[in-house]
């Protein structure tokens, strides 16, 4: 047999090297997602982990389409409610995946002061703000800034709002970035910056089933921890009243598990009479987190599925879909109705400009601003 000289073993270790790489490398895969009701094109890009788990990120809303996830048998499913279709999201709206701004969340009678001068934005939600205004980062057709493959697949997606878009101050120059792993952690990283005083809380709005999205059983049978000792309870127009309320003793105390059918209906709290369900923001026991730290834990006893969110911001909004009514279908061919699907908000507070005691949402230039924010997939054994 032939010798191999020192050579050949280096290039055999490098192919070796590089072979292995790509077999654990994650991918990325860039394609068309259809039209909009007006001819506007909607791309997508699909990230990939080596143990299955992919999520379709699309321009419109710079959404999380879809998100596929495995059971303990290894069976596929998509966790999150939405459309099998991009003009779907433009002709019957709702927040599904979309990533929001300006500011998350609602601002009560849509106003807030700023270095002495009040601003107005739409009033969307009743008397108040929400989720950015009429026109928000949500309804917006994203650009594609680039398109990765390795140890994580990502895609960064780039917008520009002008001063006085939806009423805010300032040019934003906002920046989201999606990055899977082949651990099942998908990464959000929002970024923006600003040439003016002005107010941001970027967040991502996804509705999750871990039994998958229009599963017969919805989400009551699964369980849900939130670490939060206490809550920011609201007035009749879902307005934070301004007090930190603890949790203990209520439907509200999350921080050792609680199945979603335990409270969702108990009419003797007037906050979930309020919020027909669950519709608040949760006081994190963490705070605001240079890193981030876990926000709250979703399982599924039937499927095992297991979702963490972590973020670096001090609260998150937990919605249980109350207000799902059947009068939307969703992918394949679903009703979604009352708690099919529920929702992981991580964020600054409601109406914080309003409310300093809740801290500051201030952006200033040169001081950008930052939120990251993981969604982990898993399995319980």
């Amino acid at each position: 047999m032939r010798a191999i000289g020192k050579t050949g073993i280096i290039m055999a270790a490098v192919l070796t090297a590089v072979s292995t790489q790509a077999a654990s490398a994650a991918s990325a895969k860039r394609e068309s997602f259809g039209k909009l009701p007006d001819g506007t094109a909607i791309e997508a890009v699909t990230l990939t982990g080596t143990n299955g788990v992919s999520a379709r990120i699309m321009t419109l809303g710079a959404t999380l389409q879809s998100l596929y996830a495995p059971d303990r048998n290894g069976k596929m499913a998509d966790i999150t409610l939405g459309y099998d279709d991009a003009a779907s999201y433009a002709s019957a709206p709702n927040f599904w995946g979309q990533t929001i701004g300006r500011y998350a969340n609602r601002i009560a009678g849509g106003r807030f002061v700023l270095d002495g001068k009040t601003y107005q934005l739409p009033l969307n939600d009743k008397t108040n703000t929400l989720h950015g205004g009429t026109v928000g980062f949500d309804k917006l057709v994203w650009k594609i800034a680039s398109v990765t493959n390795g140890a994580q697949a990502k895609v960064v997606m780039t917008l520009t709002s002008p001063a006085g878009d939806q009423g805010y101050p300032g040019t934003l120059a906002a920046k989201v970035t999606y990055a899977l792993d082949d651990q099942g952690a998908l990464t959000i990283d929002f970024d923006a910056t600003s040439d003016a005083p002005t107010i941001v809380n970027m967040t991502n709005h996804a509705l999750f089933d871990l039994a998958g999205e229009g599963s017969a059983t919805g989400i009551y049978g699964q369980r849900l921890t939130i670490p939060a000792r206490r809550y920011t309870p609201v007035n009749a127009t879902l307005i934070p009243t301004g007090e930190l309320k603890p949790v203990a003793g209520t439907v509200f105390d999350f921080t050792k598990g609680r199945a979603l059918s335990d409270g969702i209906r108990d009419g003797r709290d007037p906050q979930i009479v309020i919020g027909h369900g669950w519709d608040h923001n949760f006081v994190l026991d963490k705070g605001a987190t240079p890193e981030p730290g876990l926000a709250a834990r979703v399982e599924d006893p039937a499927s095992g599925r297991v979702l963490e969110v972590l973020t670096t911001e001090p609260g998150v909004q937990f919605y249980s879909g109350n207000f799902l009514d059947g009068s939307l279908i969703g992918k394949s061919g679903h009703v979604y109705r009352m708690g099919d699907g529920l929702a992981l908000e991580p964020q600054k507070f409601p109406d914080t400009p309003n409310q300093p005691a809740f801290g500051s949402a201030r952006v200033d230039p040169g001081k950008p601003y930052h939120h990251r924010m993981i969604y982990r997939v898993s399995v319980a054994r």
